[in-house]
């Protein structure tokens, strides 16, 4: 038997020495990894946690044509075609349940080539989609429509399901339309998708060589956002350009919302909030619900946990730890970060956050709903304060000549 040399031992001897030591702090990592993770799900069972944009909706539609009843929503749809092969499929009641998600802002979205055409019409479908949605899982989905109601129906153990309309064109010109939307349900409007509307830019006007369309918002545009503060509807800026950001901050009387956007200064997509912008968004109240698409993130198709954690840390640091959110964007991306890859992850978030000293469990209390609940609370107060003053609903139609040519299906009739 040949003896091993004493070189040999003491390197065998080290292999085993680092092993333990290895094992060890995974072990350690792990404990404080589970501890933050029990403090996470004590704050989540007393505080609702409200994501700011879903696109299931639009999922629906294109893989089930909002057919229902082929929609096994309460099932892991990992497993069910043609979710389980799609890379834009992150969401079931199962993982919403798993990451602790209590209210979802859901998405009616009509896609930009609509516009003067159907676009009325398709957000009206999706809108009735959702209502149906929620319908079919009255155990575990509650419509609601007011701050009052995240939290009721977070204390019930059902998902309070919300709806966004994302786009502006959607509304087809029409201030009635914006109310009917409201009448429906609706409880937020993205001014703009990616393309300009008639009355307000989108973020493509500030792309390098772009030329802006309005400069903002137009004398309409600020119309649009005074009903809204009316109606008690959330203005909400993710998708427009710079200038229609500073426009509505001048305007609305009430909080606005980024309901899915990152920061500008860690990724220069023209989708994130810039510093100034931030600012703005700290003396108006209003709150920045940080998106988890990699694009938005590290301007790449690859992202992790911790560069989203990046993003909430940079608009606590310059807007303050009242005015962030999370708005992640599932089911409408493709690529997801690494550690965050469906609704089920939530909690880990906020876990990486409480590694850091200063992070309380007061502020992940607001990052994930208490912010939220708040902007919600304050526009349905201006709400009832323009109601006082005798604010009527604005009867104003917009200008013909804003539109000309712009417009390929409209009735050419008598109009108000």
């Amino acid at each position: 038997m040949r003896r091993r040399k004493p070189i040999e031992g003491f390197i065998l001897c080290g292999i085993f020495f680092w092993t333990i030591i290895a094992h060890l702090i995974s072990t350690c990592l792990a404990i404080q990894l589970e501890e933050r993770m029990e403090i996470v799900r004590k704050v989540l069972k007393e505080v609702p946690l409200i994501d700011g944009h879903n696109d299931l909706p639009w999922n629906i539609r294109k893989f089930l044509k909002n057919q229902l009843r082929e929609f096994r929503f309460g099932e892991d749809l990992r497993d069910i075609t043609p979710w389980s092969t799609s890379a834009w499929s992150h969401t079931d009641l199962r993982r919403l349940k798993e990451g602790m998600v209590s209210a979802q802002f859901w998405s009616a979205y009509a896609p930009c080539s609509s516009q003067h055409l159907d676009a009325v019409q398709l957000t009206l479908e999706q809108i009735d989609l959702i209502r149906r949605l929620v319908n079919l899982y009255p155990q575990h989905m509650a419509l609601v429509t007011t701050a009052d109601g995240i939290e009721e129906s977070h204390r019930s153990g059902k998902l309070a399901s919300l709806i966004g309309i994302e786009g502006g064109h959607s509304i087809g010109t029409s201030l009635g339309v914006l109310r009917t939307f409201y009448q429906l349900g609706a409880r937020y409007l993205t001014l703009t998708h990616t393309c300009n509307t008639p009355w307000a830019d989108c973020c493509k006007v500030d792309e390098p060589g772009r030329v802006p369309h309005i400069g903002g918002l137009s004398h309409f545009g600020t119309l649009v956002v005074t009903e809204m503060n009316r109606l008690g509807m959330i203005v909400d800026l993710s998708h427009v350009s710079v200038p229609t950001m500073l426009d509505a901050l001048a305007t609305s009387k009430a909080p606005v919302i980024f309901s899915h956007s990152s920061a500008h200064a860690i990724c220069n997509s023209s989708r994130n909030v810039p510093d100034h912008v931030l600012k703005r968004i700290a003396v108006n109240g209003g709150l920045v619900m940080v998106a988890f698409y990699p694009h938005f993130v590290s301007c790449g198709e690859k992202a992790t946990l911790k560069d989203v954690v990046a993003h909430i840390n940079h608009i606590r640091d310059v807007a303050g730890v009242d005015h962030v959110g999370i708005g992640a964007g599932y089911d409408g991306v493709n690529l997801v970060p690494q550690g965050l890859e469906d609704v089920s992850r939530y909690p880990y978030l906020f876990a990486e956050l409480l590694e850091s000293e200063r992070w309380t469990e007061e502020d992940i209390a607001k990052l994930a709903g208490r912010n939220l609940i708040r902007v919600f609370r304050q526009v349905e107060q201006v709400r009832d304060q323009l109601e006082a003053q005798g604010m009527l609903p604005i009867d104003q139609s917009i200008p013909p000549e804003d539109i000309l040519g712009r417009s390929y299906c409209r009735y050419s009739g008598p109009r108000t």
